[in-house]
């Protein structure tokens, strides 16, 4: 409950209330922060202090590991460039013939402007972020199906997921009525079409679930509620133990309840987040999915394969980051350097499967972990 109430708060309260106050903010602000940052000197930032009052060496070493340095904020600002200058003139992304303008891609890309700490209509990024909110209030059908029919791309759950867990991040910064309608019926859609094992599929027909559309669909959920939707306690229970009996033997996920229990990498990073957006954050399943994503780490030998590797890493990074900075200073410096490695000359990041817009917002939104200005992935 502390965990949700924080979100809410960072993510609905505080925007809205202080627009209110704004007239006073624009006067007291510049004091205030003058005030702020002395007090934070003086208290030490709230950290241990040793006898010399510096922070511990633990603290130091830790925050040199996990922190967004300046080699890694020039790689994001060349990204985020990237990014600005491949949007559609209808606030869309993607590009070649299945995705481009895909709701879910340009859902992605609108999450790594708000991981930046870009905010809706505030200078040329947020003006960027209107146009991304614009284009996908235009792509929800009727039936809340959020959806562009020319670039539905392979399954249209998944980007009706990544749509809904934008709109449910900004939605806490936008005084626009409509998004909340847009957030309401495409919850309701998700809510409405889970199958009666807990999970979700391709279509919005509850027929059939596999554990990678299902997290899709649980992280929206997750979003919508720390927003203040409200979402069924059984919906989460019956999604929590269909994942859970995903599981194989080996910590890993298989894809759908099969007689082939298969483990891979993508999947089962993606198995440990829909557990962690189900509410369940310790336990033998959480240890054996974590232990069974360290055998991936980056860099290392295990992990070769270029299918969904931007997916798999999206998801793996948010595991070890909720895990703690145990996992996460391990993991977040490895990940960090691949992906600068891999940065393309241009500020972006191929993905020969969809499309770099696609990779690169990806790329951006793990490379901004450590910044914790997204509710969804606040510890």
């Amino acid at each position: 409950m502390a965990r949700l109430s924080k979100q809410w708060l960072s993510a609905k309260l505080i925007p809205k209330t202080f627009r209110c106050f704004s007239p006073f903010i624009s006067e007291w602000a510049p004091r205030l922060i003058v005030v702020a940052l002395m007090a934070a000197v003086l208290l030490g930032f709230g950290r241990p202090l040793l006898a010399d009052g510096g922070p511990s060496a633990k603290e130091k070493s830790n925050s040199s590991l996990v922190a967004v340095d300046p080699l890694t904020e020039r790689a994001i600002a060349a990204g985020l460039a990237y990014l600005s200058s491949r949007q559609h003139p209808d606030g869309g992304f993607g590009s070649g013939g299945q995705f481009r303008q895909n709701v879910g891609i340009t859902a992605l890309a609108g999450m790594a402007f708000l991981a930046a700490g870009h905010s809706p209509g505030i200078g040329p990024e947020g003006e960027r972020i209107e146009a991304i909110i614009d284009f996908l209030l235009k792509s929800q059908e009727p039936s809340g199906l959020l959806i562009r029919e020319d670039s539905a791309g392979h399954g249209p759950l998944y980007g009706h997921g990544f749509a809904t867990l934008f709109l449910a991040e900004v939605y806490g910064m936008s005084p626009r009525e409509e998004v909340e309608v847009a957030l309401r019926n495409a919850v309701t859609l998700i809510i409405n079409s889970q199958s009666k094992d807990g999970g979700w599929r391709y279509l919005p027909d509850g027929r059939d679930a596999d554990i990678s559309v299902t997290v899709c669909q649980i992280m929206a959920l997750r979003a919508a509620r720390n927003a203040g939707m409200t979402v069924p306690r059984q919906v989460v229970d019956l999604c929590t133990e269909y994942v859970r009996k995903c599981q194989n033997t080996d910590g890993g996920f298989r894809y759908r309840l099969e007689p082939r229990p298969v483990s891979i990498f993508p999947r089962s990073a993606a198995g440990v987040v829909a557990l962690y957006s189900a509410g369940i954050y310790e336990g033998a399943e959480i240890e054996q999915g974590l232990e069974y994503l360290l055998r991936f780490e980056p860099g290392g030998p295990a992990f070769r394969s270029e299918t969904h590797y931007y997916y798999g890493h999206y998801y793996a990074a948010q595991a070890m980051w909720q895990a703690g900075d145990t996992y996460w200073g391990r993991w977040y410096p490895a990940i960090r350097q691949e992906l600068i490695a891999r940065q393309n000359i241009d500020g972006s990041w191929t993905d020969r499967m969809i499309c770099d817009e696609y990779g690169t917002a990806m790329a951006l939104i793990v490379l901004q972990m450590p910044n914790n200005l997204l509710p969804i992935f606040q510890r």
